[in-house]
């Protein structure tokens, strides 16, 4: 029997489709999917000021701090990532995403935060941040503003497989706004579904549709979350290199992974290494992409 559960978490909405057998209370199963999605939010989110992710980002340079073992798991991962693409996916980014109006805060660049986040000399995120995995601690060695939007939803995602595998069903589609994982097949032995969006800022409709089974798929793209910025539309993706946000390059890069985290991670990665250097870093890792230049022009590694 098909079941359809959903609720907000991370200023969007979480969603899950499922089989099973017909008769089963799925009350106890949406609690457990809310309460993984919300303790991801609870640790990773800046929005939060009691969040783990900012008593981190809050603590003086140099002091450990103790953090839960799912946040540890998502700042290792972003730290592997971020040597895995020669820093296009940085974390450390959070006072860049601040200062144009894409965080906490007033909701428009600010010139003067721009300023200063911009020439603030910052060490490479990955030498910046250390971790001991041993105590589940985390210090800064370096002024560092760490924000997590590029990865912890894709995590968000993989909880609430955790939770779905744990269940015992074997048949199910979980996501978070683009970031989607899914598990087996549906009742008529068909793959999941996903649709893949056309980047368009103005509208929303389907260019075509990324069939899953046992596997996760992530979207980053610069048509949903952008700002003007005297006349010219600048994405909510940091290119750490320029510390400034993306102006040019793809509309969108799905990416699909085992992993969701993972698939979040290279996506964001993707978009700011461009077509052609970023489908070369996917193919090295294994991984397969889809992406759509602003033209609309498609090109895939599947």
């Amino acid at each position: 029997m098909r079941h359809a559960l959903n609720g907000p978490t991370m200023g969007t909405r979480y969603a899950a489709v499922l089989f099973a057998p017909e008769g089963m209370a799925t009350d106890p199963l949406a609690a457990a999917l809310f309460d993984a999605v919300d303790h991801v939010d609870r640790q990773m989110s800046t929005w939060k000021p009691d969040s783990d992710l900012s008593r981190l980002n809050a603590a003086p340079v140099g002091e450990w701090v103790a953090i839960p073992r799912e946040l540890l798991t998502v700042l290792a991962e972003a730290l592997k990532i971020g040597r895995a693409t020669n820093g296009a996916f940085d974390i450390g980014v959070g006072a860049l995403v601040s200062a144009w109006g894409f965080g906490p805060g007033p909701r428009q660049p600010d010139q003067s935060l721009i300023a200063a986040a911009s020439a603030l000399p910052r060490a490479a995120t990955t030498e910046a941040l250390q971790l001991d995995v041993t105590a589940s601690c985390a210090r800064k060695v370096a002024p560092l503003t760490l924000d997590l939007s590029g990865i912890a939803k894709g995590f968000g995602v993989d909880e609430m497989a955790r939770v779905m595998d744990a269940s015992g069903i074997r048949s199910w589609l979980v996501g978070i706004d683009g970031e989607m994982r899914a598990r087996g097949v549906k009742s008529d032995g068909t793959a999941w579904a996903v649709a893949h969006e056309r980047p368009d800022r103005h509208s929303r409709e389907a260019m075509g549709v990324i069939e899953l089974t046992d596997m996760a798929v992530a979207t980053s793209g610069n048509y949903r979350h952008w700002r003007e910025a005297d006349g010219t539309v600048v994405s909510h993706t940091m290119d750490p290199a320029a510390r400034a946000p993306l102006t040019d390059g793809i509309a969108s890069a799905s990416v699909l992974a085992p992993s969701c985290m993972a698939a979040d991670a290279w996506a964001t990665a993707v978009m700011v290494l461009g077509a052609q250097a970023g489908q070369a870093l996917i193919r090295k890792a294994g991984l397969d992409a889809i992406l759509v230049g602003e033209d609309g022009a498609v090109t895939s590694t599947l």
